[in-house]
């Protein structure tokens, strides 16, 4: 981290501790957990005059000036700005009522949540900020003991959690003496009374004096209270995928957040006309800040499945607005399994029988002309899925990188071609290096390229040459909670951010080659990507997944094995591999250990850890000779 970033981060490790109160409540039966769900409505407590709020983002002034408009449409309703605003301050209250009633905000407490994908979320997320504390959201698919990890690491003050995951969370807050709010289902419907807090001061002067005074409007916050002092607060913890290691907590501030919103804004051109399809688990940075900030930030509207469907998928894609809550679907992000999994859809379902000829011709025709951007991220695009989604849509998969310290860092163009197997350019606000290690220089590393959104200067000589991605920018994260030392080796001196990914710059474009760690395998002298052999490998026509891993040989250094999942009715050994490699990879990137298994373990994100897959699937590799 550099000295201005170390400056500009606020003193987490030392925040003040608050004190959880109605935690417990005695019974005959001794001490039992007591839910913090009041008894009355939010609409109730929303008629009590509010605290002043302790955090304005651009993204609350944002929600002021699209009050009326659509912003969430789930499985329960529709919600305007004017719901989330009213919805979220009321619970602001209370989560501060719940930590320490003489306090005046939260002053940056965690709060854990764990809601559905739905408004739920949005709610607990902008009630936490408004109470200026730090969101900590929970993966609803993990099991309680992790659950219970994350709660502990990042410290959490309180936690909230819909109505369908209170059995869920209540033991682990009754364990960790940890007040629990639990959102009721009638809590978050629509036909509240809107009291006079949202009358502007003038028109209540006027009924005071009887005078129409000209005086600025007053809006539900403080208006003293926006500055920019916000920008360095913490506001999000989110925890790395663990894929290299214990999941990490993220710190991302308020100042994070709208540099990473605005360079996709401006990347993707989005409007508040655009809505978009959520699908995407709401604990990562491509659910929470792709695919839900940025859209709200801009007045934008999103349609939000409970979870992923790929028949309610395509109805939502291709559907009359009638059929998704009267809202035209134009955007969607997700992974790459989830590209897979829709094409697997599509084939057996949607392209088959009576009639599927029109029916793929209607799909293609109205994906052409209605939605104007389809994104893939999280984990490297398969060339094959790529080509398929296209011939079914029309659209060429937009493909991004980015990280959960650094947010979106390089994507394709918006407008223009889009090369597969390569993520772009930078977006606006970020800078990217290229870089080799060197001891003997001051910062430990030799640029061999540096670039921004506008260009990239590549140094005499090392044209073409591979090396660890370096980053740096307002979107790059402050520290890891409660992690000093990992914090400070994951910069240079000179406050680049190390991402651990091997990339190169050609014809232009950025190619990420895969984590340095466990993606480049260092065989007989060559650097092979791991991710260059699995774009090959999957378009074997009896291989439906694949992930290649280097495995330790005496003579090579490493050799290349591969992991595949065959398609039904499929048989594959080894010769028959490579002999159909010939034709498509060279003799040193070619497969010298092959495993089949039924399906590929990948977690939320559609990743592999490579780490576990090795060791679970070639033990023999490791055992001590």
């Amino acid at each position: 981290m550099s000295a201005d970033q170390a400056a500009a981060a606020p003193a987490l490790s030392c925040t003040k501790q608050i004190r959880p109160i109605l935690t417990k409540q005695n019974s005959a039966n001794g001490s039992s957990l007591r839910s913090v769900s009041t008894q009355t409505t939010l609409a109730a407590r929303y008629a009590v005059n509010p605290r002043k709020l302790g955090v304005v983002s651009p993204l609350y002034l944002t929600a002021e000036n699209h009050l009326g408009r659509t912003a969430i449409v789930d499985h329960n309703g529709k919600y305007t700005y004017n719901d989330l605003l009213h919805f979220s301050t009321v619970l602001s209250r209370d989560l501060m009522d719940i930590c320490d009633a003489s306090a005046p905000t939260l002053e940056f407490a965690r709060v854990g949540f764990l809601c559905e994908n739905d408004v739920s979320y949005v709610v607990t997320q902008w009630a936490t900020w408004m109470a200026k504390g730090v969101a900590v959201p929970l993966c609803k698919s993990h099991p309680v003991s992790e659950l219970k990890y994350f709660i502990q690491d990042s410290e959490c003050s309180v936690l909230v959690a819909s109505h369908s995951f209170a059995d869920k969370l209540s033991p682990v807050a009754k364990e960790l003496d940890i007040s629990l709010r639990v959102l009721q289902t009638d809590e978050l419907k629509t036909n509240y009374h809107v009291n006079e807090w949202f009358v502007s001061e003038s028109a209540t002067s006027e009924k005071k004096t009887g005078k129409a005074q000209k005086r600025r409007p007053k809006r539900w916050f403080d208006l003293h209270l926006f500055n920019n002092s916000f920008k360095n607060d913490p506001a999000l913890i989110i925890y790395t995928s663990g894929t290299t290691g214990p999941p990490k907590g993220v710190v991302l501030t308020h100042g994070n957040l709208s540099a990473m919103v605005s360079n996709m804004t401006s990347a993707w051109a989005w409007t508040s006309g655009d809505v978009i399809l959520h699908v995407l688990p709401l604990h990562h940075v491509h659910g929470v800040i792709n695919a839900l900030m940025t859209p709200l930030h801009m007045g934008a509207t999103c349609l939000m499945l409970p979870k992923f469907d790929p028949h309610k998928v395509w109805s939502c894609l291709v559907n009359p607005a009638s059929t998704t809550g009267g809202v035209r679907v134009n955007l969607f992000m997700a992974v790459p399994t989830i590209y897979a999994k829709l094409i697997e859809h599509y084939e057996k379902h949607l392209q088959r029988g009576r009639g599927s000829r029109l029916t793929c011709e209607y799909i293609k025709s109205v994906c052409l002309t209605r939605i104007r951007l389809m994104v893939s991220g999280s984990a490297a695009l398969p060339q094959p899925v790529m080509e398929r989604w296209e011939s079914i849509t029309g659209h060429r998969l937009l493909e991004r990188y980015g990280m959960t310290e650094i947010g979106m860092a390089l994507t394709n163009p918006l407008s223009g071609p889009r090369i597969a197997g390569s993520v772009g350019t930078p977006f606006p606000s970020v800078e990217v290096c290229i870089s080799r290690p060197n001891v003997y220089t001051r910062n430990g590393y030799d640029s061999l390229a540096v670039g921004n959104s506008k260009r990239t200067t590549v140094m005499p000589g090392h044209e073409g040459e591979a090396g660890e991605l370096l980053v740096r920018g307002p979107s790059v994260f402050h520290q890891y909670w409660g992690r000093p030392e990992a914090t400070r080796e994951a910069f240079t001196p000179d406050g680049w951010f190390k991402t651990g990914d091997t990339v190169m710059f050609e014809n232009g474009v950025y190619k990420i080659l895969g984590r340095t760690s466990v993606d480049v395998i260092k065989s007989g002298g060559y650097k092979i990507s791991a991710l260059d052999v699995e774009r090959h490998l999957l378009a074997h026509p009896a291989i439906v997944d694949c992930a290649v891993v280097g495995l330790p040989d005496i003579t090579w250094g490493q050799r290349v094995a591969a992991v595949i999942v065959l398609k039904d009715g499929h048989d594959l050994d080894l010769d028959s591999l490579r002999s159909w490699a010939r034709d498509v990879l060279p003799p040193y990137q070619t497969p010298t250990v092959l495993r089949c298994l039924p399906s590929m373990p990948r977690n939320a994100m559609g990743k592999v850890n490579k780490k576990e897959l090795v060791s679970d699937v070639f033990p023999e590799f490791f055992k001590q000779r």
